[in-house]
């Protein structure tokens, strides 16, 4: 595995354990690179809205924990200061939602990231675009 991989993997280990929305929500990892993570998530019961269908809440936030181990997986602190969502069709119980977050750019300070959600046909759900904002400050940190 190469420095950058391992990092990405180190990155996703620490957020993985410690998103507790990540946990409520069901989401698992799938693969994670230098700026780039695929996570899933598969709706049930809790997912879903008074209509019957996935909440886009729960599309958001998936493609939001996408974009988190994506843009730190650099190993520097980011947050997201922008991420804006278009819904292209419902997700119904049973689907299996993957979301794959894509850098688009990473500069000194302002990352920009793509978040596609596909179900298990390959149609796809929603796409997302992210802006993140990037300290100086190690991620994980050195002494969790």
């Amino acid at each position: 595995m190469n420095e950058g991989r391992s990092l990405a993997k180190r990155v996703e280990e620490y957020t993985y354990h410690r998103d507790r929305l990540r946990a409520l929500l069901g989401i698992e990892v799938v693969d994670v690179a230098p700026g780039y993570a695929q996570v899933t998530l598969t709706v049930d019961e809790k997912h879903l809205n008074a209509a019957g269908v996935c909440h886009g809440g729960v599309i958001f936030s998936l493609c939001d924990f996408a974009f988190a181990v994506a843009g730190n997986s650099h190993g520097r602190l980011g947050f997201a200061i922008e991420v804006s969502i278009s819904f292209f069709r419902e997700a119904n119980l049973g689907d299996q939602l993957v979301a794959e977050a894509r850098e688009v750019h990473m500069g000194k300070r302002i990352g920009l990231f793509t978040m596609e959600v596909a179900n298990q046909r390959g149609e796809k759900i929603a796409l997302a675009n992210g802006v993140s904002y990037h300290f100086d400050e190690p991620f994980p940190p050195e002494d969790p």
